[in-house]
């Protein structure tokens, strides 16, 4: 066994982790939110006004998650709520202006880059890639961990605090 190349291997999955807590951070002391923060707040803005729902379909966030996310940028004043007009149960979300300026001034996030990237490369290398992190996972024994596509660490909320 080769344990140069386990370090090697090591090394480079830190220096990922890295980069995403680097621009994590970036995020967060640019604008005081957090990526899933802001990745709601997009996805709001590309829709124009959506409910919960389809957008915890879209950002493949727990409901619950994304209720505390979207109340907690409703008390910032960045998003607000309007009843339907055909059922009034339902609830849609929408940027207010304060919400629509931070969107403009956002810098892409990493998985846009990374995902801008990715697919400038030949198919047979984005396999070659996806099969290797796929193997990686299993290393890990990771598979069974439940992830959503945004590169961001630690907690999607955090609990007992009042950003």
């Amino acid at each position: 066994m080769d344990e140069s190349r386990s370090r090697e291997l090591l090394i480079s999955i830190r220096k990922i982790i890295q980069a995403i807590d680097i621009h994590s951070r970036m995020l967060n002391k640019r604008f005081g939110l957090t990526g899933p923060q802001l990745i709601v707040m997009q996805e709001i803005a590309s829709h124009g006004q959506i409910s919960i729902t389809p957008l915890s379909r879209i950002t493949s966030l727990r409901q619950a998650t994304v209720t505390d996310i979207t109340q907690r940028l409703e008390a910032k004043g960045y998003i607000s709520r309007k009843k339907n007009k055909d059922d009034k149960r339902a609830t849609s979300l929408f940027l207010t202006d304060a919400g629509k300026k931070i969107i403009d001034q956002l810098p892409p996030l990493l998985q846009e880059k990374f995902t801008e990237r990715f697919s400038g490369m030949a198919d047979w290398e984005q396999l070659m890639v996806l099969s290797a992190f796929e193997r990686v996972v299993s290393l890990m024994s990771a598979e069974e961990i439940d992830a959503s596509p945004v590169l961001l660490t630690g907690p999607l909320q955090k609990e007992n605090d009042e950003e």
